[in-house]
């Protein structure tokens, strides 16, 4: 199976944020492969407007694949539900009760042999992340219920340390608990996030941990040349990740010129 990622459009209704989302997914759609899912893991817009989702839906919809995303921190629920999932509200909380916008959006997908499970880990209104009670609880039912079927678990903030100071403190503040989740659970395959712009791979919990790189920007590592947080002239990037017979996940980043 082939999975296209990106991450990190920060669509706002500008030029430059269109143009460099839109030659991404020209990059997707010139493939010789038609990927079986294209994943964006949040921050899709740029500051929750409804007129930005109506733009991320148009552009999405260009994509010659399913496409699948979450949320992320400049993202908001209400808008992002109606706008690109075309749902008027989540799970009400009380019995009886309408949907409520802002209840976290998780959803799962069956992609091939595989399940996604593209998770929320945004608190409305700040930059850093966190599992909500109710998100751990339908994660944890979600994988039971897969039973051996291999699982890919998708959502914004990096669940450990990138080591990059500002970025550090904005990550997903309860790791700790997500790793309980995760633990004893053999059929997850990998972990995919975005929100740090840098393509990265490491380990978590025992997992491949696959940050996808920014569309819209590339972080600037402290060791780096250069001033500011983000090189706004890096191009966009894209990562692949292709799941085999055996459950390995193999990653391949590009840039998109």
């Amino acid at each position: 199976m082939l999975l296209a990622h990106i991450s990190d459009l920060h669509l706002d209704g500008g030029a430059r944020a269109a143009q460099r989302a839109a030659r991404v997914v020209e990059f997707i759609n010139a493939m010789s492969r038609r990927p079986d899912a294209v994943l964006v893991t949040g921050d899709i817009a740029d500051h929750g407007a409804p007129a930005e989702y109506a733009e991320a839906a148009e552009l999405l919809a260009r994509i010659d694949a399913p496409v699948l995303t979450c949320p992320g921190n400049h993202d908001d629920r209400a808008a992002y539900r109606k706008g690109l999932l075309d749902l008027p509200g989540g799970p009400s909380t009380t019995k009886g009760a309408a949907p409520d916008p802002y209840a976290p959006v998780n959803r799962l997908h069956r992609v091939g042999d595989y399940a996604i499970l593209m998770l929320d880990s945004t608190i409305p209104g700040e930059d850093p992340g966190v599992f909500e009670d109710a998100t751990l609880e339908w994660l944890a039912r979600t994988l039971d219920g897969l039973g051996d079927t291999p699982a890919l678990v998708a959502f914004h903030h990096p669940p450990c340390a990138i080591h990059h100071e500002y970025l550090d403190s904005t990550n997903l503040t309860n790791g700790d608990r997500f790793a309980e989740v995760l633990a004893g659970r053999d059929n997850i395959a990998a972990v995919l996030v975005g929100h740090a712009h840098t393509p990265a791979a490491t380990t978590f919990a025992g997992r491949p941990l696959l940050i996808a790189p920014g569309v819209t920007s590339t972080l600037r590592l402290p060791w780096e040349p250069g001033e500011g947080l983000v090189n706004r002239t890096s191009p966009p990037g894209i990562a692949f990740h292709i799941l085999d017979a055996d459950r390995r996940t193999m990653t391949h980043f590009r840039v998109v010129e």
